[in-house]
């Protein structure tokens, strides 16, 4: 390819409107143009990433035994009303009428649309297990769409569903597509960390996300860096102190005092008026658990886990009560809730039974207390995890403080259950002729988050670094001046020797100053840059040098072609080494 031929719009100023390094540099780098909100033109190096990317995933799949199909992105409205998620997918479900008055929406997702065709196709336990994938275009009514491509309302993605008999063969589905995953984004040459998600109705330990962690990320990550436990703050626990002394109630403890706090509500403007620290107080909380109030006491300076509530508690659905449903449960206002002799099932966290003294709610208008006792005030009979876990909150594998950092989701794998198949009719006849639900897992990759994550994980001052295998080329030959024949002639001798090697190469034949190229050729983030120049070639030399190295070297013009496939092949195996590194590091943790 000749770069003059070529359309590759760099800019060199930064796009007013773009935040995000990805989003930045994939607009500089000439690879993405907005055509509105949330919608974006891929250009031809953009494509050509975006290609690469889908093609990794493609192997893979089909590696771990997958097979590929394309469903509409017009989807019957009908379908999403009988799995019951029209309503709860609410405005961002994008919607619309074509002739005939039929009511369709662009489809998010297809768990709808691939049960529908399971349970058409599928109806003896002889054809299960089997997994269905497909690279398709997905929409989503996004209020916010920012950070470029990131989180946008039209966007590329690979779903993939299975289907079992039984749990024995959903685990081996989901473990193959676990392991499809880690290969895919290894090959990608993304810093990926597998984190602990939000389990499906199966139970256990039925979900995983794979994070790139990245300042923009949306996410928070909880990791341990001593044992490597890793989750999303939805799913992270929280570990008990080390060496912490047992509590006790001492007999001769003051009676707690209340305390009037007219018109302090929040847990800073009562500590304040208290002149006590925020970890001192407590705040009671309440919400609607299955429909039925429910009550939860947390470390003043917590914060509440909705996902963890609803857990304890044992309850499908979690809200927060409103101002109505609390006084009518609890006969006491906003603000100033609290424990004692409270009416509603109460679950405490565990940070709260720690804690000597604690400072609640007097569950009256404008009154607190002071020198609550717990255990001894009120019970500690039901406690558990509720909060977010934080930096510095004690590991719950090993006890060694975690860190949290910002992490971008790029993949998803969980255990759907029977909650699409029960409530869309696809079963299966197992051996003694029973109609039985079939279970399903679902695997989900972003594939525009993969180029994105690339490039927030692999970039500099200077541009975008691509990971080899999803560079737009790989090497990229400058001849420093295009109208010497001696210099074009070497230059494109180079080239040819390394397209025929199976190399993705831009020739940049464009009269410019060097200076000029080289950065666009940075910018642009090509793996490899070769330059040749007058001065170079009566040396009998040309250089080379690696985007996320800092020095040139220099080759003898002889052998410089086998010489450059050489680095080439070096690379590749030094970046398969570390995928078959990684590989054994899992086999080694999943058999231990």
């Amino acid at each position: 390819m000749r770069w003059s031929s070529a359309l590759i719009p760099t800019l060199k100023e930064t796009p007013a409107d773009a935040v995000a390094p990805s989003h930045i540099l994939l607009m500089r780098a000439g690879m993405i143009r907005q055509l509105g909100a949330g919608a974006y033109t891929y250009l031809p190096l953009g494509l050509r990433v975006l290609k690469k990317a889908e093609a990794i995933i493609r192997e893979e799949m089909d590696a771990a035994g997958a097979f590929e199909l394309l469903m509409p992105a017009l989807q019957p409205i009908e379908l999403w009303k009988e799995s019951g998620r029209f309503e709860t997918f609410g405005d961002l479900l994008m919607k619309l009428t074509i002739s005939g008055g039929h009511h369709m929406a662009l489809g998010p997702t297809h768990e709808e649309v691939v049960t529908d065709l399971v349970r058409d196709l599928i109806s003896s336990y002889k054809q299960l297990p089997i997994t269905l994938y497909q690279i398709q275009t997905k929409f989503r009514d996004e209020p916010r769409p920012r950070f470029g491509i990131l989180r946008t309302r039209e966007f590329l993605m690979k779903d993939a569903y299975s289907f079992d008999a039984d749990v024995d063969q959903l685990n081996a589905s989901y473990d193959a597509m676990y392991e499809a995953y880690c290969r895919t984004f290894d090959r990608c040459g993304l810093p990926y960390v597998v984190v602990e998600a939000e389990s499906g109705p199966i139970g256990g330990d039925a979900s995983h996300e794979f994070m790139v962690p990245c300042s923009t990320g949306e996410d928070k990550v909880i990791q341990c860096l001593a044992c490597g436990y890793a989750a999303n703050q939805e799913k992270a626990e929280v570990g008990a102190v080390a060496d912490a002394p047992a509590r006790t109630i001492a007999a001769d403890a003051p009676a707690y005092e209340a305390v009037r706090t007219p018109g302090r509500k929040t847990i800073r403007d009562v500590c304040a008026f208290l002149k006590v620290a925020e970890p001192t107080s407590g705040k009671l909380l309440v919400y609607l658990a299955d429909g039925k109030p429910v009550a939860i006491l947390l470390r003043g300076d917590h914060e509440a886990n909705e996902a963890k509530v609803r857990r304890a508690f044992g309850a499908t659905t979690l809200a927060p009560a409103d101002a109505d449903s609390i006084q009518k449960a609890t006969g006491a206002p906003i603000g100033f809730l609290g424990p004692v002799a409270i009416q509603i099932p109460l679950i405490v966290d565990k940070a709260v039974a720690a804690m000597e003294t604690i400072v609640v709610g007097g569950n009256e208008v404008d009154v607190h207390l002071t020198g609550v006792v717990p255990g001894r005030d009120f019970k500690l009979d039901r406690l558990a995890d509720l909060r977010n876990a934080d930096d510095g909150d004690p590991c719950p594998r090993c006890g060694a403080a975690m860190v949290v950092k910002a992490g971008l989701e790029i993949g998803h794998v969980f255990k759907l259950g029977t909650k699409y198949s029960k409530a869309m009719g696809a079963s299966y006849l197992d051996e003694k002729g029973v109609e039985i639900p079939i279970i399903m897992g679902c695997y989900g990759i972003g594939v525009n988050r993969i180029v994105a994550a690339a490039v927030e994980a692999g970039h500099d001052a200077n541009g975008i670094i691509w990971p080899l295998n999803l560079a737009p080329y790989q090497v990229a030959v400058v001849p420093l001046s295009v109208k010497d024949a001696a210099v074009m002639a070497a230059a494109e001798s180079i080239e040819k020797k390394l397209v025929a090697a199976g190399y993705d190469v831009i020739l940049d034949d464009r009269d410019q100053r060097p200076g000029f190229k080289f950065k666009d050729v940075d910018l642009i983030g090509v793996p490899l840059r070769v330059v040749i120049g007058e001065r170079g070639l009566k040396e009998g030399k040309i250089e080379i040098k690696w985007r996320h190295e800092t020095e040139a070297q220099s080759l003898p013009l002889e052998t410089a072609g086998d010489s450059i496939l050489a680095e080439l092949k070096a690379a590749e195996e030094k970046h398969h080494n570390t995928c078959l590194v990684n590989r054994s590091k899992r086999e080694a943790a999943k058999s231990s």
